[in-house]
C-alpha cells in the first residue's frame, strides 16, 4: 500500500480537486482506492459526495469522522470510519472530515501518540487498499504533520502564481521538520514526486510562453522537481464537482469524478495521464 499526501501551505490552488479526479482515475485503473480527508473544511468529504445534509440536526458526519480515528488509540478503525463514495465507478472509500477537527487541534496536540496514530490505523488496513490519497489542509498545522508524517510521498499541487510560488519556501521547510521527525521514528525521508501544475489558464499564448518560464523557474529558483502533467482550469472540472438532481423537491447534490462526468473530455485526458504518471513513480506500474 502507498500513501500519497497532496499538500501546499496556500489555499486555492487545486488541491481538492487533484486529490478526488486523481483518486478516480487510479481507481479506473483497477487499484483499490481510499482518500482520507484530513482538512477541517471537508471539501473533499464534500466532493465525493459524502455529505448531503442542508441542516445540521442530519449532520451524519459528526459523529464518524477522521477526528474519532485520531482521537482514540483502541476504536474508531479505518474500517469503521472510511465510506464507501459513489461519485466515480468503480466505487471508491473516503474517511470523511469536519468541521469539528478545527476546536480539537490544541486537545490532539496534548496526545503523545497524536502524530503516529494515523501511521498505525493506515497499517490495520494496509492489505485492503493499493493507493491511499491524503487531503491536507493549506496550513502548516497538526493535522498537515500528522499527514505527512504517514505519506510515502508528496504531490505538491500549484498554480504556479506568485504567491503560491512563494509559499513553496514554507512548504520545503516544513518538509525538512518532517523529515526530522521522521528520521526519529526510523521512517525513511519524504519522497517528493514533484510540484503539480494546476488550475493552469489554457490561452495559448500562456502556455507556449509564460507557463515553460514559470515551470523552468520553479525547478531553479526552489529546486524542485516538476511534473510532467499539467493540469488545466477547465469548466468541465467546476461542472462535475457542482452536480447535482432534485429528488422529492429536495435538490441533492452528486459531484462526480471528471471521468465519469464527461470522460471524453480533456480534462479527464489529464488526470488519465496524472494516474499513469504517479503510478509510474511509485513502482506500481512500469
Amino acid at each position: 500500500m502507498k500513501v500519497i499526501a497532496v499538500y501546499h501551505n496556500k489555499g486555492g490552488v487545486g488541491k481538492t480537486t487533484t486529490v478526488v479526479n486523481l483518486a478516480a482515475a487510479i481507481r479506473k485503473r483497477g487499484k483499490r482506492v481510499l482518500i482520507v480527508d484530513l482538512d477541517s473544511q471537508a471539501n473533499t468529504t464534500f466532493a465525493t459526495g459524502l455529505i448531503q445534509f442542508d441542516d445540521e440536526v442530519f449532520d451524519d458526519i459528526k459523529d464518524s469522522n477522521i477526528l474519532h480515528v485520531l482521537q482514540s488509540e483502541e476504536f474508531y478503525t479505518i474500517e469503521e470510519i472510511a465510506r464507501q463514495s459513489q461519485f466515480n465507478n468503480p466505487e471508491l472509500d473516503v474517511v470523511p472530515s469536519h468541521i469539528d477537527l478545527m476546536q480539537y487541534e490544541n486537545e490532539l496536540n496534548q496526545l503523545d501518540y497524536s502524530r503516529l496514530i494515523l501511521i498505525d490505523k493506515l497499517e490495520d488496513v494496509k492489505d485492503n487498499y493499493d493507493v491511499v490519497l491524503i487531503d491536507t489542509p493549506p496550513s502548516l498545522n497538526l493535522y498537515a504533520r500528522i499527514a505527512l508524517i504517514a505519506a510515502d510521498y508528496l504531490i505538491i499541487p500549484s498554480d504556479l502564481k506568485p504567491f503560491a510560488n512563494q509559499g513553496l519556501v514554507n512548504v520545503k521547510e516544513f518538509i525538512k521538520k518532517i523529515d526530522g521527525f521522521r528520521r526519529q521514528i526510523r521512517k525513511e525521508s519524504l519522497e517528493i514526486l514533484g510540484v503539480l501544475a494546476c488550475k493552469i489558464s489554457t490561452n495559448s499564448r500562456f502556455i507556449q510562453s509564460t507557463l515553460k518560464k514559470r515551470l523552468e523557474s520553479l525547478q531553479n529558483r526552489y529546486g524542485l522537481k516538476v511534473m510532467e502533467t499539467v493540469i488545466y482550469d477547465r469548466d468541465d472540472l467546476a461542472k462535475c464537482a457542482e452536480k447535482s438532481r432534485e429528488i422529492d423537491g429536495i435538490e441533492r447534490v452528486e459531484p462526480q469524478s471528471i471521468l465519469d462526468f464527461k470522460p471524453d473530455s480533456m480534462a479527464a485526458r489529464e488526470f488519465e495521464l496524472l494516474a499513469i504518471e504517479v503510478l509510474r513513480k511509485i513502482g506500481m506500474e512500469e
